[in-house]
């Protein structure tokens, strides 16, 4: 079992900068590969970015691709969002997940945070 503590969200205005850090409890994320998704108000839960341990190869949304990148480190068990020139239709709760998989974790992944919530003001 894998449990994942989400920090950094908070408000911001557009064009500014957010960090988010996700923390696994339990077992180490080198044996998993992590993610993020986001819930807007009224949407589905949509995927946002991606990482494999197998190769650090990553995945992102179309919608966020050169905005944020997605980074681990194995020494603080953590993984983390760098988002940039953030807009306000990135406003949502933001949720770490993880699975042993990366398809998984793109998709339909196992293990999900409590969530942190980004608010980008106009």
């Amino acid at each position: 079992q894998v449990q994942l503590a989400e920090s950094g969200g908070g408000l911001v205005q557009a064009g500014g900068s957010l960090r988010l850090s996700c923390t696994a409890s339990r077992r180490s994320f080198s044996v998993y590969a992590a993610g993020w998704f986001r819930q807007a108000p009224g949407k589905e839960h949509e995927f946002v970015a991606g990482m494999s341990w197998r190769d650090d190869s990553t995945s992102y949304a179309d919608s966020v691709k050169g905005r944020f990148t997605i980074s681990r480190d194995n020494a603080r068990n953590a993984v983390a969002l760098q988002m940039n020139d953030l807009k306000p239709e990135d406003t949502a709760v933001y949720y770490c997940v993880a699975d042993d998989t990366f398809s998984a974790v793109t998709t339909t992944p196992m293990y999900w945070g409590q969530g942190t919530q980004v608010t980008v003001s106009s």
